[in-house]
């Protein structure tokens, strides 16, 4: 059992833990740049959320869209920034802010505190509004942005405009892809911007375009179903009135994404739906290609690729921050514990990268979930022999010696606490 003062004990250190916020990540990012020779010139941002069971604190938590499939949940909004696969600053957001609203303050945050005088914010489709371009052009920062498809126009007149060019170039490949039997490719072709020094590259991953078509023929079946069963109904006369067809055609449109597939027209009280002549040849079109742009000058098109590629790195550090490190839920009712939650868990993060990084460099092919799961095997025991007591450290197994190699830790016996400092176990 947790007493009262032990718990008030351990509130306290995330008080203090937070204080100190902004000078520790400072001097996370000043000592990950001597040790690892860090190049700040690319920083990679992604925006996620997390949820709270209950209220939620009053400031931070609200409704808004949940990347967790809890709608009904306050939230907050969380946004980390990456170097080289580092992750060297956060931001607690509330749960309603919009991913393009938290570009600039980051960005601003990482001149003043970093003291960077020019880098290129790499971010995903949504960060970017034509307001945010013109700000780091003033700012005179880079930017290497994923585009919208759908809700830009230009994009697709992007896409149509690469379809017709011969001169795609192939992109690296990661390892998983060169395994199998036919590799799946990714092509890049650069076209003209519509603005003076904008670059525009068009994407095609062969591996993408097969997930996405076999979605949207999985949503198609779907929406399919729903509109034949919604013509049976007309047909047996359990609706007639033609504004309430309408309403009930565009419910089920609306569902698995119908209207980008099909349409559907009334006549003499007679429902039809047809493949729509124009949004499902430009889905199909869309398939597997996205767009990205800059203003890079010395960016070629396959390192552009590759840079913004690294943002996975960002989404892959998100799963771990909610699953490896259980960010979620978060059961904090004050603003600046739930800020403390999230530091805990950032800095978690910090040494889930510094775990992974020393694997890789070893050679070892542990992942780093797979290597903690290892790790708990190790025990710190107390052993009693008479009058005397002895602590001492489980060895594990041969994965545990393996992560153990990978670290150079070579030393296994527990540290005696000080005697002038209470005990919080």
């Amino acid at each position: 059992k947790v007493g009262f003062d032990q718990l008030k004990l351990w509130y306290q250190t995330l008080d203090d833990l937070l204080a100190q916020k902004k000078r520790v990540e400072k001097q996370i990012f000043l000592e990950l740049r001597d040790l690892f020779s860090l190049q700040p010139d690319l920083v990679f941002y992604d925006i996620t959320s997390t949820y709270f069971e209950g209220g939620g604190p009053a400031g931070l938590g609200r409704f808004g869209y949940s990347r967790d499939g809890k709608p009904r949940n306050r939230q907050i909004v969380i946004g980390v920034v990456m170097m080289d696969g580092w992750p060297v600053a956060h931001h607690v957001f509330a749960g309603n802010r919009l991913d393009q609203t938290t570009v600039m303050e980051v960005v601003q945050d990482l001149q003043a505190r970093f003291e960077l005088n020019r880098v290129v914010f790499v971010g995903d489709r949504g960060m970017m509004t034509i307001g945010n371009v013109d700000q780091l052009r003033q700012l005179r920062q880079g930017y290497l942005v994923g585009l919208q498809r759908r809700n830009r126009k230009d994009t697709a007149d992007y896409i149509a405009l690469a379809e017709t060019r011969s001169d795609w170039q192939p992109c690296p490949m990661g390892i998983t892809a060169a395994e199998k039997s036919a590799p799946p490719r990714t092509r890049v072709v650069e076209v003209a911007g519509k603005e003076p020094g904008v670059r525009v590259f068009v994407v095609h991953s062969d591996e993408r375009e097969e997930y996405e078509r076999s979605m949207r023929e999985l949503s198609m079946q779907r929406a399919r179903k729903d509109l034949e069963a919604l013509r049976a109904q007309v047909d047996k006369g359990e609706l007639k009135e033609p504004d309430k067809i309408g309403a009930a055609a565009a419910t089920k449109l609306h569902r698995n994404h119908g209207h980008r597939y099909f349409a559907w027209d009334l006549r003499k009280g007679k429902f039809e739906f047809f493949e729509h002549p124009l949004n499902l040849a430009r889905e199909k079109a869309l398939e597997g290609k996205y767009v990205i742009q800059t203003e890079e000058p010395n960016l070629s098109a396959v390192e552009a690729v590759t840079a913004y590629k690294q943002l996975n790195e960002v989404e892959r550090g998100f799963s771990h921050l909610k699953d490896l490190l259980e960010l979620r839920p978060v059961y904090h009712r004050r603003d600046e514990r739930v800020e403390a939650h999230v530091f805990v868990a950032a800095l978690a993060l910090l040494l889930d990268r510094a775990l992974e990084k020393s694997l890789r460099a070893a050679g070892s092919q542990l992942s780093s979930p797979f290597a903690w799961r290892a790790l708990e095997l190790m025990r710190c025991v107390e052993v009693e022999l008479g009058t005397r007591r002895k602590r001492c450290v489980t060895r594990g197994n041969m994965h545990v010696a393996e992560v153990l190699r990978a670290t150079g830790i070579t030393e296994l016996a527990p540290p005696a606490p000080p005697e002038d400092r209470p005990c919080l176990m």
